[in-house]
């Protein structure tokens, strides 16, 4: 796992808060340049749900008079921009590209569980309730023998990624393989059939996948139920605490940079969610939705193969920036909506068409990760200890319409009402 000093304090802060015990790794020291191997290689045809041409490889798009070019430099293995009002389908590369998904695959969770459970709700916890979870795992602190309200445990979803509150809810939804089962179920229902569920929390599992076609599917219909909306742009929080705090909540934050405008990424303006992860295997993911006037386009950026430590928000913000400039000045290639909301524009097999392959940044900066979960670039940290699990704070997502209020320098936020 790769550490910085400032992430693997913030652990140590936490897991005091939370009263368990852990021992921190030491930081590793990160290569100036990435492993020289070549990118993976996406199928050569993929599924055409949504249009024929989002099952061909390479980069999507139609530009008609006016639009302006795609981001020249991206490195993201797949990718999608879309209007979340139309379902259209701007542009796209790889779009039916089955890939882990990381955290971003909560979102699919969250679009299961969460009308299931009143949030009112409250829940003792119990030994039981957290077992099963994957070494490394990102929690935010639940405590077994301590009662939680549900709200609370949708808040360590969605700012923290806490596995320990999927575990919880899913418990409290019939057990892990129940809610998996529904999680399946409630994909096809979407038409996500690039998506594999094998963990509700996204944790590293082999044959677990989705795709960024999927996970758009995921988050726009998400953005349809108000509590995923206000769980997932919530800011900072207040969290029940543990023995070390006697009884008393601690703070939580937000881990997704684009929202909080941190760690040198710059707030995006209009933004207002959805969820980021990262894991050894999945790299770093980001679904991220923008709204400016009655226009909201979403975009969905799979493991960018540029080290740069917030390559995954950059290349989420050009994403958008191209979507609101192109929206209405290119011919969709594609729809959320669906195959039969779309004709055939693909080009025959053989020619150029408008499929292009984009070029891609050299990767720069190793990101060090050994297990299955750990430090990613997008800020996720683990502490592995001998504890109930390992202590982590984990990469969240976010999305609440609030007065937009950039972050300064040092981090002076108001918190939002608990909810």
């Amino acid at each position: 796992m790769h550490f910085d000093l400032r992430t693997a304090a913030a652990v140590c802060s936490t897991a005091l808060a939370v009263g368990l015990v852990g021992a921190v790794p030491a930081a590793a020291t990160p290569s100036p340049r990435a492993s020289a191997t070549a990118a993976p290689k996406p199928p050569a045809r993929m599924s055409t749900v949504g249009g024929e041409r989002l099952g061909l490889p390479g980069v999507q798009v139609q530009p008609g008079p006016g639009a302006p070019a795609l981001p020249a430099k991206l490195s993201a293995l797949s990718w999608i921009v879309s209007d979340t009002a139309t379902g259209q389908v701007l542009a796209a590369q790889n779009p039916h590209w089955a890939l882990p998904p990381a955290s971003t695959l909560k979102t699919l969770f969250a679009d299961t569980v969460l009308p299931k459970i009143p949030t009112r709700a409250v829940h003792k916890v119990t030994d039981a309730d957290l077992a099963g979870m994957g070494e490394g795992s990102s929690l935010v602190g639940v405590l077994p023998g301590q009662t939680y309200k549900v709200s609370d445990l949708w808040l360590g979803v969605f700012l923290r990624s806490g596995n320990d509150a999927v575990h919880v809810l899913a418990s409290m939804n019939g057990g892990v393989a129940a809610t998996v089962a529904q999680m399946q179920a409630q994909a096809a229902r979407l038409g996500a059939n690039d998506t594999h569920v094998v963990s509700p929390d996204g944790y590293d599992m082999p044959g677990q996948v989705s795709s960024a076609y999927d996970l758009s599917l995921f988050a726009r219909d998400g953005l349809k139920n108000a509590d995923f909306a206000r769980y997932a742009g919530t800011w900072k929080a207040e969290f029940p605490g543990g023995p070390n705090t006697k009884g008393k909540p601690f703070e939580i934050d937000n881990t997704d940079r684009m929202l909080m405008g941190i760690d040198g990424v710059p707030r995006y303006d209009g933004l207002i969610g959805v969820k980021n992860g990262y894991t050894t295997n999945a790299g770093n993911t980001l679904v991220v939705a923008a709204r400016r006037g009655d226009r909201t386009i979403m975009a969905t950026v799979m493991n960018p193969q540029d080290r740069e430590l917030n390559a995954v928000y950059a290349e989420a913000r050009e994403l958008l920036d191209w979507g609101f400039a192109a929206d209405g000045r290119v011919t969709p290639v594609g729809s959320l909506d669906g195959a039969a909301a779309v004709p055939s524009t693909a080009p025959k097999a053989g020619t150029a068409g408008d499929s292009v392959s984009a070029p891609s940044r050299a990767a720069r900066v190793s990101v060090g990760a050994s297990g299955s979960s750990g430090l990613g670039a997008v800020g996720w940290a683990g502490a592995s200890g001998a504890g109930l699990v390992a202590v982590a704070v984990a990469a969240g997502g976010g999305l609440v319409l609030m007065r937009r209020r950039r972050y300064a320098a040092k981090r002076r936020r108001q918190a939002l009402p608990r909810v």
